[in-house]
């Protein structure tokens, strides 16, 4: 039995169409009281702009739409683990739970790396969920890199 749910196939579909962008494939959902508020991939290169992860975007676009920094409530779907700059920002912006897909043994910041969640210095942690849907989002990803492996 796979386990997702209907939120992180959004955030699979996001990270596909960020691939198709020629991004690197990472979606991510916000839901607040049941309901997607934002949902986006990366835009770093669409954008020039190396902050504009997936996490981060969605992050920003969420915020908007409620009028608030804060998203007290609010939980993050991501199809890989965030890095410490999502980390930093999911944090800041007070996100009650975070799902993610695959680990990021390199440059995760969750339950990989720094443990960003787990450091004194970190004002708020969200519940943490991983490994939802975690084979399908290695897998786009797994793909996307062997696409441009053999582009080079």
């Amino acid at each position: 039995m796979v386990k997702t749910n209907r939120f992180m196939e959004l955030a699979l579909a996001e990270a596909r169409a960020a691939g198709a962008r020629g991004e690197i494939p990472i979606g991510a959902i916000v839901v607040l009281d049941g309901a997607v508020i934002s949902q986006t991939g990366n835009r770093t290169r669409e954008l020039n702009d190396v902050t504009a992860h997936a996490e981060i975007a969605a992050i920003r676009e969420a915020a908007a739409a409620i009028g608030n920094e804060r998203l007290k409530g609010a939980d993050l779907y991501v199809t890989l683990e965030p890095c410490t700059m999502c980390a930093a920002a999911i944090s800041f912006a007070r996100i009650r739970r975070l799902y993610y897909g695959a680990q990021d043994p390199k440059g995760g910041a969750v339950e990989s790396g720094v443990r960003f969640f787990s450091q004194p210095t970190c004002h708020h942690a969200p519940d943490v969920y991983s490994g939802l849907a975690e084979s399908d989002a290695a897998e786009i990803l797994r793909d996307f890199f062997q696409v441009k492996r053999t582009e080079a």
